[in-house]
């Protein structure tokens, strides 16, 4: 979309219910906006569908482009605040679904249900990959704790001289850490038996 009048044309037909111009301005912004949302999406929401999102809102408030900035700059400020509204959506309602793990930490999910075993060694990158993802929906000081008590084997003293927190603290951190870390996981166990 070099050429600004063309821009202008397309707008004015897809403003006049033209179907054929309104396909041809999406054809000619798909990448613009595939671009975008690539590079601002957020973890739990497909990139089909954001992009869907984000032309739904172009089409919508296409009369009110006022062609003051160029059109490109008006789709990409759309795009990237849906995105910023996507983002801040799913922090609202942090979960973890069987559809955002891979294969092996799915693999990991479904060996932790059916038994009390310890894991097998070759499923010790998707159990690590699979705390990282149940980690996501703690807040950052609860990730903190985990991160420091138990990947890194901090000591609580330790910890405390870090981050400058009480050693009480740091320690009802790190139980509410582990209870919403187990929630997360049983909602997983719970979607996979279910």
């Amino acid at each position: 979309m070099a050429d600004a009048g063309v821009s202008r044309e397309l707008v004015a037909a897809v403003l006049g219910n033209d179907e054929a111009a309104a396909r041809e301005l999406v054809d000619k912004l798909y990448p613009l906006v595939v671009k975008l949302v690539r590079s601002h999406r957020p973890a739990r929401t497909a990139e089909e569908d954001l992009c869907q999102m984000i032309f739904i809102k172009i089409m919508r408030k296409l009369s009110q482009y006022s062609g003051k900035a160029p059109f490109e700059h008006w789709v990409s400020r759309i795009a990237v605040n849906t995105c910023i509204n996507q983002i801040q959506a799913e922090k609202v309602r942090p979960e973890l679904r069987e559809a955002d793990l891979s294969e092996e930490q799915t693999m990991v999910v479904r060996n932790l249900a059916a038994t009390t075993a310890e894991l097998a060694p070759d499923h010790g990158f998707a159990s690590r990959e699979l705390v990282e993802h149940l980690m996501k929906a703690l807040k950052p000081a609860e990730r903190l704790v985990i991160e420091l008590l138990y990947l890194q084997q901090r000591s609580v003293a330790e910890i405390r001289q870090i981050t400058g927190w009480g050693g009480a603290l740091i320690k009802v951190r790190a139980f509410r850490a582990r209870q919403k870390m187990k929630q997360q996981l049983a909602n997983l166990r719970t979607s996979e038996t279910g």
